[in-house]
């Protein structure tokens, strides 16, 4: 029997997005492996400007949600964590052991969801996701499902798309424009897999109202909230969002909560 069967159509659809263009991200994989010092996003923001991370992760447990190649599992790995990353691509997943080999890094890599873990309650001290579960997961899934695994205090730290570039972004799939192209109340699911440019795959974004809600219903509180900027001599990379655009409006976001109440969702 197919695993997969029971999950929704955006899992299967994203593993087999993923699967299918794997290749193309070795690359990428192995440059960030290289990297000394972590840098986020599309536009490679310090982790000085960011703090996305402890600087100090002795003794703790992290998990990082949709973890690709693994390289942000790396640097966690190095900075003294004991570290799992979870993700729904085989083929990337494959990329991420062959480099932690070459790299000597130990990470213990699962396959699966990042919406239905196989962890027990108040596993990690940590979760991450750049990109990942941050955008390819449905957060009302996702997010509970991190809020579970976390320890009373842990942390949830994730980059994904802004809503401002989403509702910028033109329904055939082109570049962002400097106009309204879509609704920005309930645009939630972006289905990627048929428009006419650069097919991909089935992404969500909230409205910040609607990210709020979520975290006050499931229990996070904000901690902190960036909008990553490119640098003045960055160029353009080949995601869909100008460096231009970017350094005129936010193209990404990163929001650090902290678990610091029990699941409300039941009562909420």
């Amino acid at each position: 029997m197919d695993p997969w069967s029971d999950l929704p159509r955006h899992a299967t659809e994203n593993r087999d997005f993923w699967n299918g263009m794997a290749d193309d991200w070795v690359a990428a994989g192995e440059h960030s492996w290289a990297q000394e010092e972590p840098t986020w996003g599309t536009w490679a923001v310090s982790e000085r400007d960011l703090e996305m991370l402890p600087s100090d992760m002795r003794g703790m447990r992290a998990v990082e949600l949709g973890c690709g190649t693994g390289y942000v599992s790396a640097w966690m790995a190095r900075r003294g964590a004991q570290v799992t990353g979870i993700d729904v691509s085989e083929r990337q997943l494959a990329t991420a052991r062959r480099l932690a080999d070459e790299h000597g890094v130990a990470l213990t890599l699962l396959h699966g969801s990042a919406e239905a873990t196989p962890f027990p309650d108040a596993t990690f001290d940590f979760a991450i996701s750049e990109y990942g579960a941050a955008i390819w997961c449905d957060p009302d899934v996702w997010i509970p499902e991190a809020f579970r695994i976390l320890t009373p205090g842990g942390r949830l730290v994730f980059l994904g798309n802004h809503p401002l570039a989403q509702v910028c972004a033109p329904l055939d799939g082109s570049r962002v424009t400097e106009r309204l192209e879509r609704p920005y109340f309930d645009m939630r699911v972006l289905d990627w897999t048929t428009v006419e440019v650069d097919p991909g795959g089935i992404e969500f974004c909230l409205g910040h109202a609607d990210w709020y809600t979520l975290f006050r219903r499931v229990g996070f509180v904000v901690e902190d909230y960036r909008e990553p900027r490119p640098a003045e001599d960055a160029g353009d990379n080949p995601f869909p969002v100008p460096a231009a655009w970017a350094r005129r409006w936010p193209s990404e976001q990163v929001w650090k909560l902290r678990k610091v109440a029990a699941d409300r969702s039941a009562t909420a």
